[in-house]
């Protein structure tokens, strides 16, 4: 072969070798996965909890009688603000005024009876200084031999008599004043039960609820009747979200800490607040805390955040939604949630991943990130802090810059340590 033929030859080889060099690398990059990446960035984070509840103002008070009647005057109509001490409704007073009757009658005959008691005391003492005259005259005489001994022991038996009519007088006056004190006892009990008949109102505020009407005839409670709620009056200058927090969630909130509440029925707009309250005993729907179907139900803690401003048009019962702030860190390293994942590997003495290890006891799995070098994926475990809307902060596994695998999610599921990718274009979908 000449040496010209031999060149020919060569280069044809060449050509033919750098073009399936080329084919090679070219269906080997085309199997690698198109993946989204996003660079590390420094974020402010605000970790929240969200709750659910109802709107309630923080002071409110349920009227119910003390009196059983028929309400005879009803002055006021729900929505209507009052003040305190302002009129709201009377009931039938017959009942309660005849018992003031009564216990005035019998104050009356009380008194009476002292009177007398006492006037039977004084007629008692006199009796007895006389007879005790009448005892010292007779000794007297029965020393001089001028009456007989029969006498003398019949004039200190008169005494002894007198004594004891005096001390029975004077009993029954100690029991007249007694039955006084019950009279009057009894007589403050009615009027004050007359009192009750005009009930006003205990708080300024706004009539929330009516129940009763004009004619209608209220009960009172009892042990096992809570009777008749006549009428709700609530300060609507303070307003509460009263939440339902997850137990997952409440060992991470704190008092004090703030919280922005959306109420439903006002859709453009969020209220201020901050957490004044939180439940130490579990809340649990339904009997005894469970289902009836025996599946396990979500336990939460009663939590109540105050509201820093008036909410004009408000009313109790409104359903709401409070996101409360539990954390915020400012310019912290920050990866996109759907970035994380778990994978099994082994870690060396100082933290980092054993890439050449064997499949064994010592793998374990870790949470971390794919993070895109020179087309390959690297996979890192990361330890993360809060979490924000949409990022977790990073403690530690990496740094500003890097550029961590985002997406798909089917190709981040499948990935694995060291796999080649593609990034995908940002005009591709």
């Amino acid at each position: 072969m000449t040496a010209t033929k031999r060149k020919i030859a060569i280069a044809g080889v060449l050509v033919v070798a750098a073009t399936l060099i080329s084919l090679y690398f070219y269906f080997a990059q085309s199997d690698a996965p198109l993946v989204q990446v996003e660079t590390i960035e420094l974020r402010d984070l605000v970790a929240t909890v969200s709750a659910s509840g109802k709107i309630q103002p923080k002071r409110l008070v349920n009227i119910s009688a003390d009196t059983m009647g028929r309400v005879t005057e009803l002055a006021v109509e729900e929505g209507q603000g009052v003040k305190v001490g302002q009129f709201l409704l009377a009931i039938d007073p017959e009942a309660a005024e005849s018992a003031v009757q009564r216990g005035e009658a019998g104050l009356g005959a009380a008194r009476e009876a002292l009177n007398t008691a006492g006037v039977e005391v004084e007629t008692a003492r006199a009796n007895l200084e006389l007879v005790l005259l009448n005892q010292e005259r007779t000794q007297e005489l029965y020393k001089d031999a001028l009456v007989s001994k029969e006498a003398l022991d019949r004039a200190e038996s008169e005494v002894k008599v007198r004594r004891s009519q005096l001390a029975a007088r004077e009993t029954e006056v100690r029991t007249q004043e007694q039955r006084l004190e019950q009279e009057i006892a009894n007589v403050r009990s009615a009027r004050h039960g007359l009192s009750k008949v005009t009930i006003v109102s205990p708080m300024a505020g706004v009539i929330t609820r009516l129940t009763i009407e004009e004619g209608e005839t209220v009960l009172v409670g009892t042990m096992n009747n809570p009777g008749t709620v006549l009428m709700t009056v609530a300060d609507l200058s303070v307003i509460q979200a009263e939440l339902e927090v997850d137990e997952t969630d409440v060992v991470d909130v704190r008092l004090g800490q703030p919280a922005v509440v959306s109420i439903d029925a006002f859709p453009d707009q969020q209220f201020r607040g901050r957490l004044t309250k939180i439940g130490s005993s579990a809340t649990q729907p339904g009997a005894n805390g469970a289902s009836g179907s025996g599946d396990r139900q979500a336990t939460s803690f009663e939590a109540e955040v105050t509201l820093e401003v008036e909410v004009p048009g408000v009313r109790p019962g409104f359903s709401c939604t409070a996101d409360i702030t539990t954390a915020t860190r400012d310019q912290a390293i920050a990866v996109p949630i759907q970035a994380l994942t778990v994978r099994e590997a082994e870690l060396g003495a100082e933290g980092h991943i054993v890439r050449d290890g064997n499949e064994g006891e010592d793998r374990e799995e870790l949470e971390g990130v794919f993070v895109c070098r020179d087309a390959e994926a690297v996979f890192t475990p990361v330890e993360v802090g809060i979490a924000g809307e949409r990022y977790f902060e990073v403690l530690s596994g990496l740094e500003a810059g890097d550029q961590v695998i985002t997406g798909p999610y089917a190709s981040v599921r499948e990935l694995q340590d060291g796999d080649s990718v593609q990034l995908e274009s940002p005009d591709e979908d």
